[in-house]
């Protein structure tokens, strides 16, 4: 399918034109697709939502647990709060790339 091209024996031309013929493809398979409607778009909002809510609230009642049993000067529940939210946040990341990946 793709055309001959004449050589010019740079390195770079190739990697262009590699990327030209990927963004093509891309192009054609998202048209044969179709346009995702709302009701993905509030599916993806959805999990997001749910991406990050989880992790934060199980490192919240982690780290309220954690005051309780070991108390001290270091607030575990507000430590645990803030790494339960990154990682909410790095997992959310995670699928709105993976969503947003061509099949």
């Amino acid at each position: 399918m793709p055309e001959e091209r004449p050589e010019s024996g740079k390195a770079g031309d190739e990697t262009a034109v590699e990327r030209i013929d990927h963004d093509i493809d891309r192009k054609l398979r998202s048209r044969a697709e179709g346009k995702r409607g709302v009701w993905f778009g509030f599916g993806m909002f959805g999990l997001i939502g749910w991406s990050v809510a989880v992790p934060g609230l199980a490192g919240l009642a982690f780290g309220m647990w954690l005051d309780r049993a070991f108390p001290g000067r270091v607030s575990w529940t507000l430590t645990f709060l803030v790494v339960g939210v990154a990682l909410g946040c790095f997992n959310a990341w995670y699928w709105v790339k993976h969503e947003g990946r061509p099949r």
